[in-house]
């Protein structure tokens, strides 16, 4: 029994104990049984134990060792240097298939229509080869990231990850309606996976650096380490203690640092203004929120069944010419479909454009990124519904300042941008976090960035509870479907 207050009777320091919360009775564990162990093997005069914080309270079962931090900084870095090579592939292709002194979506304006069409079917071609041959020769090998780290269930293929990595980047680089975080982030947890098991960490260890790599993956190709560490923490581990938040903010500053190598320290997006907060914005964000929110519902469920039933067999050939040539016919009257979205985020955010494009981009974004993805090749889908959020929160914002002046364009585009990627990744902190590093902005609408986010998560959360990561699992086999905790199969 517990001792009574005032016996005299001491707790024993290096055990677990009983904690009284409302009458209730609760075992916590004690600091002092951590893995590493503390330096000061004392508590407090109080007796109250430091894991009672309730983020510092799991040690996990893969404690933080000294070899752990060892490989986790390896891991950073070769994220990193993953992340300057794929995008120096990716700026390669892109400079070859639509030369120019300009941008990527000006060099694709001003190169002809014929020139558009022929750089998708090419890469049509070259997409649904290489998807067909890798299908063949790594028959079962490992590249679904998010599935191993929520379910614990094997490792990632390096060789398969690599393949699936650069023919991302190459399809992206002609033309393909995708995100290209997914390549970057699919090696840095390659790299985790790969540098766990050569210095022998557990299972559990090995998990959380394949997570801590595809964060840093992704932070260290937007310069987002912040939201990088986010991301794993939010979105890969579900948790933010510290055992989770402090290996994730490390390797993700770990990676951008050393893709600074290449790569620019400076924000995604240029020179967006810092807009001002006002009441006509909050009051809209009250209400886009919402419609966000329901439309992010629809296209996860899209991109769900388009994910389960992408073409098999040779079919994997013929699938990505299609889908491309399609996108191709469509990008010649808008150029801005090209690619992952970032032309089309820029002047929404800046708010450039009239209301009658920034819609009919905003609607037409979505449609090519599902049949990108449908047709079998791996892409992101972050800057896509990122983008496709900002032209409708520019679109709209443009006519909601007829009837209520005073805010500027741009600012609707943010509002919007973070909450289309923050109830789409169901990770309100991690599409925040994205927004404000991508603009290096935007602080002084948060509350309004806020108030949009939380409503649009709030619906998909309510009607569905997917998000475009859980939606693309792969279909479980008898032969590997783990046991799961009740709740988890709906």
């Amino acid at each position: 029994m517990p001792p009574k207050p005032g016996s005299g009777r001491r707790r024993p320091r290096d055990a677990g104990f009983t904690a009284r919360m409302g009458g209730a009775r609760r075992p916590v564990r004690s600091e002092r049984l951590r893995t590493p162990a503390p330096v000061f093997k004392r508590r407090m005069p109080s007796k109250r134990g430091a894991m009672e914080q309730p983020n510092a309270r799991q040690d996990g079962e893969g404690p933080l060792t000294p070899v752990f931090w060892l490989v986790l900084g390896l891991t950073g870095v070769a994220a990193g240097l993953s992340g300057v090579v794929l995008m120096s592939l990716l700026f390669h292709v892109e400079a070859v298939a639509f030369p120019g002194s300009g941008s990527y979506l000006a060099n694709v304006a001003d190169a002809s229509g014929i020139r558009r069409v022929n750089s998708l079917l090419i890469a049509g071609m070259l997409g649904g080869i290489a998807i067909y041959l890798l299908r063949r020769y790594t028959p079962g090998e490992k590249t679904d990231l998010d599935d191993i780290v929520w379910t614990a269930s094997g490792e990632l293929s390096f060789r398969r990850c690599l393949g699936t990595a650069v023919i991302s980047e190459v399809v992206i680089g002609l033309g393909a309606s995708l995100g290209r975080e997914a390549a970057s982030k699919l090696m840095g947890g390659a790299f985790g996976s790969v540098l766990g098991g050569r210095f022998g960490l557990t299972a559990e260890q090995r998990r959380l650096l394949i997570a801590c790599g595809g964060g840093a993956g992704l932070a260290c190709v937007y310069n987002v380490p912040l939201g990088g560490a986010f991301f794993t923490a939010e979105i890969l581990l579900g948790t933010t203690s510290l055992t989770t938040l402090l290996p994730a903010l490390a390797c993700s500053a770990l990676a951008t640092m050393t893709a600074w190598i290449y790569l620019p320290n400076r924000a995604t997006y240029l020179d967006i203004p810092a807009y001002p907060f006002s009441a006509s914005l909050l009051i809209w964000a009250l209400l886009a929120g919402p419609f966000l929110g329901l439309a992010a519902t629809g296209y996860i469920r899209v991109i769900g069944w388009l994910s389960h039933h992408r073409v098999p067999g040779a079919g994997a050939l013929l699938a990505p010419i299609a889908a491309f040539g399609v996108l191709g016919l469509i990008g010649i009257r808008y150029p801005q479909l090209f690619g992952n979205g970032h032309g089309l985020a820029a002047p929404a955010f800046l708010g450039l454009g009239s209301a009658g494009l920034l819609l009919t981009l905003a609607l037409l974004k979505p449609i090519v990124t599902a049949l990108c993805l449908g047709s079998g090749v791996s892409g992101g889908l972050f800057t896509p519904v990122l983008s496709s959020g900002a032209a409708f929160g520019a679109g709209t914002g443009i006519l909601w300042t007829q009837f209520w002046p005073g805010s500027p364009v741009g600012a609707f585009a943010m509002v919007a941008a973070a909450a289309a990627i923050g109830s789409s990744m169901q990770a309100p902190l991690t599409g925040l976090a994205l927004v404000l590093e991508l603009t290096h902005g935007g602080f002084a609408i948060l509350v309004a960035m806020i108030a949009a986010t939380v409503a649009a998560t709030v619906v998909v959360r309510r009607l569905d509870g997917y998000s475009i990561y859980s939606a693309r699992l792969p279909a479980r086999t008898r032969t590997t479907a783990p046991a799961e905790p009740p709740g988890l199969a709906s």
